[in-house]
């Protein structure tokens, strides 16, 4: 075991005179007789010396710490204007999409009530084709009898132009127009489709009239007469 001995001064004498001023010193010792007091400074200076790394590496976690919170405003700002820039290229073209979407559905719708209308006038000869697009559908919300006044022959959706009623479908307005007469029946009809909001919602208008056949016109207006449907190209032409 390390033992720490403190030898006083002593005064002169016999022993000693070859030492005079003689100080207090510092042994350290052992089993093995006395070692260098050197040990325990170094020892100490160690101790020091790592306690002051530690310090100092503490402080640079601190530092470094502050340097990773948040973004600066610089960075922020760039963020937000690539967000809208990618927001002003890519709304367009969603509603472009959505336009031409709403305009296929329009086209699909025309060809369902056209099918419609010949099948009318097959099971009601007497009356002819439809008078009215709600003549081909039924009620909203409520089962469907077939009759002349209700045929069951399209949705009540598209029957009712919407729903609620009126309301349209896939953004376009659906209406009918009564053609022909001879002798009391209907020998003629027409159906127009166009857009609730022209530009928003679709662009071209759609119509047929008893041939069957989808016109358009791309002003989005068409017309609801037999003679004004025959004066737009047909679709895809």
């Amino acid at each position: 075991m390390w033992q720490v001995v403190t030898v006083p001064h002593q005064g002169p004498s016999t022993e000693n005179k070859a030492l005079p001023g003689a100080r207090h010193r510092t042994k350290v010792t052992n089993g093995f007789g006395e070692a260098s007091a050197n040990i325990r400074y170094d020892c100490v200076i160690r101790d020091q010396q790592l306690g002051n790394d530690k310090t100092v590496q503490k402080r640079e976690d601190k530092i470094e710490m502050r340097k990773q919170k948040g973004f600066s405003l610089i960075e922020l700002l760039i963020v937000v204007a690539i967000i809208l820039i990618i927001a002003a290229i890519a709304i367009p073209n969603l509603l472009r999409a959505r336009m031409a979407a709403n305009e296929s559905s329009a086209v699909a719708s025309i060809r369902t009530i056209t099918t419609g209308e010949v099948t009318y006038q097959t099971a009601y000869p007497t009356v002819g084709y439809a008078p009215a697009l709600t003549n081909l559908g039924g009620a909203l919300g409520a089962a469907c009898t077939p009759s002349s006044t209700t045929a069951c022959l399209i949705d009540s959706v598209l029957s009712n132009n919407g729903n609620p009623a009126g309301g349209g479908k896939s953004g376009y307005s659906f209406t009918t127009g009564a053609g022909t007469v001879v002798g009391g029946v209907n020998s003629g009809y027409t159906v127009v489709a166009i857009p609730l909001s022209i530009n928003q919602t679709g662009i071209r208008g759609f119509c047929a009239e008893e041939d069957a056949v989808v016109r358009v016109d791309p002003a989005g207006v068409c017309s609801a007469t037999e003679a004004g449907v025959l004066a737009f190209n047909p679709l895809n032409q």
